[in-house]
């Protein structure tokens, strides 16, 4: 069998995302019937079937569900691959850390301070994404660090260095009752009839069940919360991006939140091992 190819591998990775080879081929701009056909050749090479079709619409099987994980895998490789060689050849290049907008701006300063003190360390650029992105920036190859939250973030597949642990807070309006208390347990805010706790996507882009909204950013979440519609429990150096409408109450029971930096584990970067360093003797001092 001869090897599969990128391109057919995207193909599937969006009617997988989809569920329906007419979006799925619009999203690819190309026309349904070799969207078709070029399905139909993948599963006929694996000798497997990768999607039911029917009337109701389309469904992964077993097989399906395993390719699609290994594809996306192997397509954030090959991407990674491109923007690394790119960055590589340019000997003046920054280092890209990448944080969620609303991250720790004091944790943030004191690790930018540090590094522009180190010889060996490249000036940093700092790119800034929602809640959850961090993971996808490192493996497609567009930062070479992040800052992230075990265990909230994806770590698979990188390497870790600890920074600080802290407890969580819980974000309310400044209006309810709760807000006003000194401290809060997670029995007190989980079955809030009045304040659903907010739900934010999974790993795999789904959300948990539950009455709270459906968030993806935090400009959504600081208004939702405004208004007096939701709260959220989050690691209490993310309340930097809190508004004056709301207040934050800490979560006495919740489970302690280790702030890292990630980097991808193949990565053999003198200038990303010189900034580890760096961050590691900073965070081991008293």
């Amino acid at each position: 069998m001869r090897d599969l190819e990128t391109r057919e591998l995207r193909y599937f990775v969006t009617v997988a995302e989809e569920l329906h080879f007419g979006r799925a081929a619009e999203r690819l701009g190309i026309a349904q019937p070799p969207l078709s056909r070029a399905i139909r050749q993948l599963e006929q090479r694996l000798g497997a079937r990768l999607l039911d079709r029917d009337r109701r619409g389309v469904a992964l099987t077993d097989a399906g569900r395993v390719l699609l994980r290994e594809a996306r895998v192997a397509l954030d490789a090959v991407t990674a691959a491109a923007h690394r060689t790119r960055r590589a050849a340019d000997p003046n290049r920054p280092l890209v850390l990448v944080t969620k907008a609303g991250a720790s701006h004091e944790l943030l300063q004191r690790l930018l301070d540090a590094v522009a003190a180190e010889p060996d360390v490249p000036r940093v650029e700092v790119l800034l994404c929602e809640v959850g992105e961090q993971a996808g920036l490192l493996r497609d190859g567009q930062a070479d660090v992040a800052i992230m939250h075990r265990p909230f973030d994806d770590l698979t597949g990188f390497d870790t260095e600890d920074l600080v642990v802290e407890g969580q807070v819980a974000i309310l309006p400044a209006a309810h009752p709760l807000a006003a208390r000194s401290q809060l347990t997670l029995a007190d805010v989980s079955d809030v009839p009045d304040l659903p706790i907010a739900r934010w996507p999974r790993l795999d882009g789904t959300y948990p069940a539950g009455p709270g909204p459906e968030v993806r950013t935090q400009s959504q979440l600081a208004q939702l919360v405004a208004l007096g519609r939701t709260l959220l429990v989050i690691p209490a150096s993310s309340r930097a991006w809190q508004w004056p409408e709301h207040v934050a109450v800490p979560v006495v029971d919740a489970p302690e939140v280790t702030t890292v930096l990630a980097w991808p584990a193949s990565s053999r970067s003198p200038a990303v091992a010189a900034l580890i360093r760096s961050a590691a003797d900073l965070y081991a001092a008293p």
